[in-house]
């Protein structure tokens, strides 16, 4: 009886130890906002504030997007941007592949709604501690065409986060 207690209580331990090494992240900041019906409106900023108290650790910055099957493109167009507690602005516009040369979508995940992890800013430092405001909008257009896609359909969330490189 008391081997199987110490069996018993080295697994509860391992298991303890386990969970508490597990829920450790870099993750430092995540937040998605949902689009309604599945739309991304030409006019929709998608804007994340956020604190940075570390100025030492390289970081890296991902635009999270969660699409369903009814995205209609190979690619996405976006414009980003960045505004730090001095007010200096960066603006970005960014390219991004949704799918393969196939047409098969990229993200991960199940059934209808794919999950890609695309990469904003790799290996930064930010300079100064203090609010920051992440925004993005889509800059998608039909061939030819200067105005924006006024409904971007197939785009469920749009998320922002920011990760700590060990």
């Amino acid at each position: 009886m008391a081997t199987l207690l110490k069996k018993t209580n080295c697994f509860f331990f391992l298991l303890l130890f386990t969970s508490f090494y597990s829920c450790t992240s870099d993750i430092e900041f995540t937040a998605y906002k949902t689009l309604k019906n599945s739309v991304w409106e030409s006019h929709q900023k998608m804007t994340f504030n956020f604190e940075v108290t570390d100025t030492i650790s390289s970081k890296n910055l991902f635009l999270n997007i969660r699409n369903t099957h009814q995205y209609p493109f190979s690619n996405l167009y976006v414009i980003t941007t960045l505004k730090y507690p001095d007010e200096a602005t960066v603006i970005d516009t960014l390219q991004y592949k949704m799918t393969d040369e196939r047409g098969a979508f990229l993200g991960e995940g199940f059934a209808t709604i794919l999950d890609n992890k695309l990469y904003y800013k790799e290996n930064i430092h930010f300079s100064t501690t203090g609010s920051y405001q992440f925004s993005v909008r889509h800059a998608m257009r039909k061939n030819g065409q200067v105005t924006p896609i006024k409904q971007l359909e197939g785009i469920q969330d749009i998320g922002f986060s920011i990760e700590k490189i060990k």
